[in-house]
Order: C-alpha cells, then structure tokens, then sequence
C-alpha cells in the first residue's frame, strides 16, 4: 500500500485539500479534534522532524505558520494546537504537523498526557545539562 500522506501528496488519495505547493501540501485531518483540523506534511517522505533536511526545516514552518493564521482567521479561533508526533503517538510515520483550531472552553485540557515533576531543582538542571550536552553532539543543523 504504501505510505497513505505519500499517497495525497501524489494525488493518487483523495484528501481535502488546503494546498499545495513544491514545499508540502496540506489537507484536513479525516479524523479532526475539531473542524478546520489541519495536517502539513513535507511532500519529501521523512518519518521525523529530525530526517527533514535542514534546508526543509524554515519552508515547511514557514507554511505551517500560514495555515496557523489561516485557520485562526477563518474560523475565528482564539489560538491554534501545533503539534508533532514523532514515533510514538505517530499514526503515519510521515511527518506531518497538526494544526488544531482552539477556543477557551473547547474539552481539550492542555496536553493531552500527564506532566510529570522532576524530583529536585537539582534533578531538573542535571537533565537539562545531559540534554546540552547531546545537544552539542548534534553540532550545527
């Protein structure tokens, strides 16, 4: 079958389309939190954020942004969900990114997992000092 967002960016699939261009295309979710739930994918196949070219990364948020305000205006918005899954919670291992529309009072409570407190203040800046360090390991993307 092959990869279903492939598919639409290929317009072998139906999806209702937002646009699209050279960059990615974008399209309502089939299975929307709320109406005017829209997904941006790059029309390269990439699983994750992190397998985007860099040179991908500023034009698809670029476009992302635009849907952003496109949904707010449309449908009088208060602010908007953006948000990636990448592997876990992910439905297409396509990268897509959801742009949600939201309202005060609209049944979404925040994140949709439980937070979880670091132990210390001192717990706290040992995993942001580790995550530095990988950081660094990355070097310049």
């Amino acid at each position: 079958m092959g990869c279903v967002f492939c598919a639409i960016v290929d317009r072998r699939t139906h999806a209702s389309s937002v646009f699209r261009d050279e960059v990615a295309t974008a399209f309502l979710d089939f299975r929307p939190l709320f109406p005017g739930h829209v997904l941006v994918v790059p029309n390269v196949h990439v699983e994750t954020l992190a397998d985007l070219s860099a040179e991908l990364v500023g034009p698809l948020f670029e476009r992302v942004a635009r849907v952003e305000r496109a949904v707010e205006s449309y449908l009088g918005a208060e602010g908007v969900l953006v948000a990636i899954n990448n592997r876990v919670s992910q439905s297409v291992p396509h990268l897509h990114v959801h742009v949600v529309p939201r309202t005060r009072g609209d049944g979404l409570r925040g994140f949709f997992w439980p937070r979880v407190r670091y132990r210390s203040a001192e717990h706290a800046e040992q995993v942001a000092a580790g995550i530095a360090e990988a950081y660094a390991e990355f070097g310049n993307v």
